[in-house]
């Protein structure tokens, strides 16, 4: 057996959630539903700015990736983590709560100086999210990093699409990558936002190399990177650079593919609060379901209630004791695959 179930690596993001209007982000000209790269001092702007918000803001250890591991290892699942965070308060509370998570990590030696991550995420009443992301310190996640026993001793290895922005962090997904197809690991992917795939492209297709086993996105990256003008084209387009794919498609549910056949996920109707994480927990979600002996259509199914439980509330992450309510509602009614 393998040691890990999923492999995850991405940036370390301390993220604070804050609730605003529709009229703050127009005044602070934040383009809104998309993750922005900010500089530190636009960050301090923001943070001023945002002042009177803060008594309500929420802290927690984030990142796409992140999120998505994490939400393995609270099903139950077996979980890595790589990322990189420096010797200060944010660095250390985000380690403490990787393995307040049960995630293992892995870092070299003592922290380094710097600034850890982070991303200011600025919730509107439809429920949307606007990311703000100071990289920091994880701007310079590189190939030192990794942890090669860990990859090649995973069933899954797990990149997330915001590498791309970062030089070395790109060149890190495409060693994970290499090390894990040399080794039989399978490899996923999250396109992660509509900028990556608009602005990045050519990057994103270096860190998919021929193809992934597994890839996620929403239905804007999904046309955006096939450049098809309906869901069902571009369904078609993305298995010429991936085995299998999820798209999650907001309150219409989810479209899936296990390589040869499609699948239609219904939605959980519930009502929205905030889609901060939601695709972080549907992957993290589906990766525990596969990797636990269920088929496709209940690894949809799972990932798809997960989702809908974490748009119902404020912050990107589940509760501990919502994870065991969570699947035992869905074991009940969906059993394994033989």
């Amino acid at each position: 057996m393998n040691q890990y179930h999923v492999y995850g690596l991405g940036a370390a993001l301390v993220d604070t959630e804050i609730e605003v209007t529709d009229q703050d982000l127009q005044h602070l000209s934040i383009d809104k539903g998309l993750m922005t790269l900010v500089d530190e001092q636009r960050h301090h702007q923001l943070l001023d700015h945002l002042d009177n918000h803060l008594t309500a803001s929420k802290r927690a250890s984030g990142g796409s990736a992140a999120n998505t591991i994490i939400a393995v290892s609270s099903f139950g699942g077996r979980a890595f983590y790589s990322c990189k965070v420096a010797d200060d308060e944010h660095g250390h509370f985000y380690l403490n709560d990787l393995a307040s998570a049960g995630v293992d990590y892995h870092h070299n030696g003592k922290l380094a100086d710097g600034i850890t991550g982070k991303c200011l995420v600025l919730i509107t009443p439809d429920a949307e999210r606007s990311m703000n992301t100071f990289l920091g310190i994880s701007e310079t996640l590189s190939e030192v990093e990794l942890h090669p026993e860990a990859i090649s001793n995973s069933q899954y290895l797990y990149l997330e699409g915001y590498l791309v922005t970062s030089e070395t962090g790109r060149a890190a997904a495409i060693r994970a990558r290499q090390i894990a197809e040399q080794h039989g690991v399978k490899t996923a992917l999250s396109l992660s936002d509509p900028g990556m795939v608009t602005f990045f492209r050519d990057g994103l297709q270096q860190m998919i190399g021929q193809r992934v086993d597994l890839l996620f996105c929403n239905e804007a990256e999904a046309l955006g990177w096939t450049g098809a003008d309906n869901i069902d084209k571009a369904a078609r387009e993305l298995l010429n650079v991936a085995n299998s794919f999820a798209i999650t498609l907001g309150a219409e549910g989810a479209l899936i593919c296990d390589g040869s056949e499609f699948y239609h996920i219904p939605p959980h109707k519930v009502t929205a609060v905030d889609t901060n994480g939601a695709g972080d927990v549907f992957a993290g979600a589906f990766l525990y379901a596969i990797t636990h002996g269920y088929d496709y259509p209940a690894a949809g199914q799972l990932a798809s209630l997960a989702a809908a439980n974490v748009v119902s509330q404020f912050g990107p992450r589940l509760t501990l004791e919502q994870y065991p309510e969570i699947f035992s509602a869905f074991e009940s009614a969906t059993p394994p695959a033989l």
